[in-house]
């Protein structure tokens, strides 16, 4: 989001506003809050992919009205399937939530409300504690492995993640821009490096949300950064010969 056009968009039907922390790096939350406060709107944080990471003193997931993280097994923290978790110092949402989750049920049996069947399996939760003591070490993991990748990469035409300043960058990815990224995906293939992409097409062009009426053009950087992004592996146990394999590949590709 853009925090300078926020405003200009706001309707008497905005309900939230959605800030996501992208790939491990909080989005810009000041200015939103500004906004969102003066319009009495609520602010609720995409905090899937930056678990344990801070904007200022403050973690991800603690600043809007509600925080929502994701267990999935590709995030920094991840359950055996799928999972998640929502925070809020809001009582009322707090009983709300726990309502929702188990049906719209409280006592069990007593349904006040149509929810959803949304308990975090138990398997799923063991499996969490196990690895949640381990969280802050694998996220410096990460974080050293993205310096080293800013290292090799100096020098290298493609454009690196930028580390804002604003707290506490966990590097869920390692997310690059460059040119012809299909062909380096397929680059990236030939030599066995792991890889993604994050995401091939932006919400405003999912056939999903076809009937909100957007076109081309609307989000315009959001359009151009899914053509032109890719991220190389990132994990906390990634080793410095193979990220000087990596980097090996992306010189080779650039180098053509």
């Amino acid at each position: 989001l853009d925090p300078a056009r926020i405003e200009a968009v706001i309707s008497n039907k905005t309900r939230a506003i959605m800030p996501v922390h992208l790939f491990g790096q909080c989005a810009d939350m000041t200015p939103l809050l500004k906004v969102a406060d003066a319009h009495g709107i609520p602010v609720v944080e995409d905090a899937a992919q930056a678990l344990s990471a801070s904007y200022g003193e403050r973690m991800a997931g603690t600043i809007g009205k509600l925080g929502c993280f994701s267990f999935f097994p590709t995030k920094n923290l991840g359950c055996l399937g799928d999972g998640g978790l929502i925070v809020t110092d809001d009582d009322e949402l707090n009983e709300l939530i726990r309502k929702l989750k188990a049906h719209g049920a409280k006592p069990k049996y007593y349904h006040q409300l149509v929810g959803y069947n949304s308990r975090l399996d138990t398997i799923h939760a063991a499996a969490l504690l196990v690895k949640l003591p381990h969280l802050d070490a694998w996220s410096r993991h990460r974080r050293v492995n993205a310096a080293r990748y800013d290292e090799l990469l100096a020098d290298v035409p493609v454009r690196r993640p930028t580390d804002a300043g604003r707290g506490y960058h966990i590097y869920n990815q390692y997310t690059i821009e460059l040119d012809r990224r299909d062909e380096f995906r397929e680059h990236l293939r030939s030599r066995n490096v792991g890889h993604e992409v994050y995401y091939p097409v932006p919400l405003h062009r999912q056939a999903c949300f076809a009937h909100l009426g957007y076109n081309e053009g609307d989000f315009p950087v959001s359009e151009r950064a899914v053509g032109r992004v890719c991220a190389l592996p990132i994990f906390p146990e990634l080793t410095p010969d193979e990220q000087e394999y990596v980097v090996q590949a992306v010189k080779d590709f650039v180098s053509g």
